[in-house]
């Protein structure tokens, strides 16, 4: 007697889209369902497996190099793959949701890869996941083009040798795709992302000389490095590519990560490019894990904790030394400055703070770096032609002056800053815009001239949460409480009102937005993620 077939995926709740077929197919549908199967357990103990961490770190208000790995860091013979052709010069990337105009904008920006984001700068609304996917295909077939409504202007790719290498970033682990269900239960965003692109691309990407590439988000032990290259073994093995096709990057965005950067690379050896430095989750992360461990690891305002803390900067230098120590590329963190259209003082300012940063980076040692904006790309270039000439990298620079303790990751209160009522207003300013823009669909979101993603509605919120939690007192001598919060924040809903009017702002999800951000700031059951309640109210 023959086993019987495996359940087929079920689209729930989702209203048809335009070419929907494309991308939804049966043979596509039926690899992300095994993905599910095979992988989502482990996922599922991996996320418990943070829980039972985040309560050991709450115990102890430490965290360590893992003993247990000892071998692994000490083991000087063992590097990951080399770099496939289209991924050695990675000096400027560009960041961005996979909307129709972003694509062809960020293929056409002169940087040398995009990453194509269906994680932080894009809502998981069922549009989103879909069109963005069918937006990637049409790309890697030229049958793209945009004309916007307002303006009239028309987008076309260029040739392909000018176009970016793209690598894809999926949602990260603990977020689920509400939309496909199998046998009731959701499948992990995580698998949908990266099943639906690798099925359809996979091998139209080997054609065009390329691969698909990969960035991995949210990443928080060398554990879950382990199950996504289990993922990518099977996965390669499903479509008939040869093991070591797939590349992927790792985002150290999270403090836990940062003791195990060693181990995530080992995890992934055959399929690792390298490590990034993603600063304002990084720091979400920090508040997230030691939200109760006293005034010590109480961050002053989000603008004030720079990339050259001494924290920060031992967490950069020694993802340098890391990656280069293993062959792997080291990509350092973004610049998310919009260029003003009206003001060029503005933008005078702030290109020469770009060209610092990118000059810093360049100059400890990173294979390239991040912007949010094609303006910024020949500044963050410049940057890195200056120290890399010729050279693909600097891979080659070891970093062998770098020695960091496992405590200089965490000396938090090694910054000379506090917090500020400035800074508590500009954290509930920017959470509740964000917030409003994302259950509007909006992942990457221009707020005073800064593109904003999920990253920094985190920040934001957490903040605000571990300033009343510590019982923090600002500059001006008023402590934190959570009355104070709500003032604050009804001041910002009332100045919103004032500055977009009344209908604009009835249309719109303003009071959602600040609701939602009280909830998640105030609520003594911190959110792991706030994209988990914000993601109930999301429509579509």
């Amino acid at each position: 007697m023959s086993a019987p077939a495996p359940s087929p995926l079920a689209i729930v709740d989702a209203e048809p889209l335009p070419r929907q077929e494309e991308v939804l197919t049966d043979a596509a549908l039926a690899f992300v369902a095994e993905l599910h199967r095979r992988f989502t357990p482990r996922r599922d103990e991996l996320l418990a497996r943070r829980a039972e961490r985040r309560a050991e770190i709450a115990r102890t208000s430490t965290l360590d190099f893992l003993p247990e790995t000892a071998a692994i860091r000490a083991d000087d013979s063992w590097r990951v793959a080399p770099a496939p052709a289209a991924l050695n010069d990675r000096r400027v990337e560009i960041t961005g949701p996979t909307d129709r105009k972003m694509t062809i904008n960020a293929l056409n920006s002169g940087a040398r890869v995009w990453l194509a984001d269906f994680e932080d700068a894009s809502a998981p609304t069922w549009e989103n996941v879909v069109l963005g996917q069918l937006n990637l295909i049409d790309a890697y077939t030229r049958n793209i083009d945009f004309t916007d409504a307002r303006s009239g202007k028309s987008y076309a790719l260029k040739a392909d040798e000018e176009l970016a290498t793209v690598v894809m970033r999926p949602r990260g682990w603990h977020l689920d795709e509400r939309h496909l269900r199998l046998d009731g239960t959701p499948v992990p965003g995580a698998l949908v992302d990266f099943g639906l692109y690798f099925f359809h691309n996979a091998q139209r990407l080997i054609d065009l000389g390329k691969g698909p590439y990969f960035y991995l988000p949210k990443t928080e032990s060398h554990l879950e490095a382990r199950l996504w290259n289990e993922v990518f073994v099977f996965a390669q093995d499903y479509v008939g590519i040869p093991q070591g096709t797939v590349r992927a990057t790792v985002l150290i965005e999270t403090i836990t990560a940062a003791y195990e950067m060693e181990e995530i690379l080992y995890e992934l050896r055959d399929h690792a490019s390298g490590l990034n430095a993603g600063r304002w989750d990084y720091l979400f992360s920090i508040v997230k894990n030691f939200r109760d461990g006293g005034e010590r690891f109480v961050l002053p305002d989000r603008n004030a904790v720079t990339m050259t803390a001494p924290f920060m900067r031992a967490y950069t230098e020694l993802l340098v030394r890391t990656c280069h120590k293993r062959g792997a590329h080291a990509i350092g963190g973004m610049a998310a400055f919009i260029p003003s259209r009206r003001d060029a003082e503005v933008n005078k300012v702030a290109f020469e703070k770009v060209r610092a940063d990118k000059d810093r980076e360049a100059g400890d040692g990173f294979d390239g770096s991040w912007v949010a904006h094609p303006d910024l790309v020949p500044i963050a270039m410049e940057s890195f032609d200056k120290v890399l000439g010729d050279k693909p990298n600097q891979k080659d620079r070891l970093r062998e002056d770098v020695d960091v303790k496992a405590a200089d990751l965490i000396a938090i209160d090694s910054l000379d800053a506090k917090p500020t009522y400035a800074g508590l207003v500009n954290a509930v300013q920017v959470g509740i815009r964000y917030i409003e823009a994302w259950l509007r669909g909006l992942g990457a979101v221009a707020i005073f001239n800064l593109m904003e993603d999920a990253a920094t509605a985190e920040i934001s919120r957490s903040q605000i949460w571990q300033w009343i939690n510590a019982g923090v007192v600002l500059d001006n001598g008023e402590r934190v409480t959570a009355e104070l919060a709500r003032k604050v924040a009804a001041e910002e809903l009332a100045a919103v009102r004032a500055e977009i009017g009344e209908d604009a702002f009835t249309s719109g999800n303003w009071q959602q937005a600040h609701d939602l951000l009280l909830t998640v700031s105030l609520d003594d059951d911190y959110a792991d993620f706030l994209t988990l309640p914000a993601y109930e109210q999301l429509k579509g």
